[in-house]
């Protein structure tokens, strides 16, 4: 399986429910067709079904954890605390925040905590470019390990992405991370197939096509004398 890989989402966290004793909060952590930031060289979309397989399975083993840290959880898709679903904007999330995570509900409550953040593993995506030109990354499958309200949008590791990169070019991965930083990612998308050229003696093979073409001319030109 691939390594992990984390995004944000600019989508906005809320509390829920009306009034003061809810404690459920959620938003969308991941939107789909949505052009992302320059990740290094390229930027990502992700497709509406990249879920879809975590989803029939029944999302198994997500969690919610605060700025994705395994000593601040808040639910479980296992428990039933933590619920997601698919819709035509992205995937979103519910979480029933526990009494131990009071300070989580009230930064929330207050605003001060108003992205979010999903974790993730890619089964499979595809590499091409943007309307102007740019390298386009489209997450096609994967697998969802968490989400979660972040107050600062952590680092975004993306040589998951690039070795996928290189995997389907062809590429040493070394050179794929080079032209990243270099901004020349673009050369390593669209190569032409190569040209194999027949140089086969007659009679040893079919003819080249532009051989034949030639000897076609020369055999009007010869009729056009007579």
């Amino acid at each position: 399986m691939t390594e992990q890989e984390r995004r944000f989402t600019r989508g906005l966290v809320e509390v829920r429910a009306a009034g003061e004793q809810s404690r459920q909060i959620g938003g969308y952590a991941a939107k789909f067709n949505r052009l992302s930031q320059n990740l290094g060289g390229f930027v990502e979309r992700i497709d509406p079904g990249f879920f879809a397989k975590a989803e029939g399975d029944g999302w198994p083993d997500v969690m919610a954890r605060y700025n994705h840290d395994d000593n601040r959880l808040l639910g479980t898709s296992e428990a039933g605390t933590l619920r997601l679903a698919t819709d035509g904007t992205g995937l979103d999330y519910s979480v029933d925040v526990p009494d131990s995570r009071e300070d989580v509900l009230e930064l929330v409550r207050r605003g001060d905590v108003r992205r979010s953040s999903f974790a993730f593993r890619t089964f499979a995506d595809d590499w091409g470019m943007t309307e102007d030109g740019f390298p386009l990354r489209t997450l096609l499958s994967g697998a969802l390990v968490d989400v979660a309200p972040v107050n600062t949008p952590a680092y975004m590791d993306t040589s998951t992405g690039l070795r996928s990169l290189a995997e389907q070019a062809g590429a040493d991965l070394t050179e794929v991370r080079a032209a990243a930083e270099s901004g020349e990612l673009a050369r390593f998308l669209g190569r032409p197939a190569p040209t194999t050229i027949d140089l086969a003696p007659s009679g040893q093979g079919d003819t080249h096509p532009l051989i034949a073409i030639r000897r076609r001319r020369a055999e009007l030109e010869q009729r056009r004398t007579f």
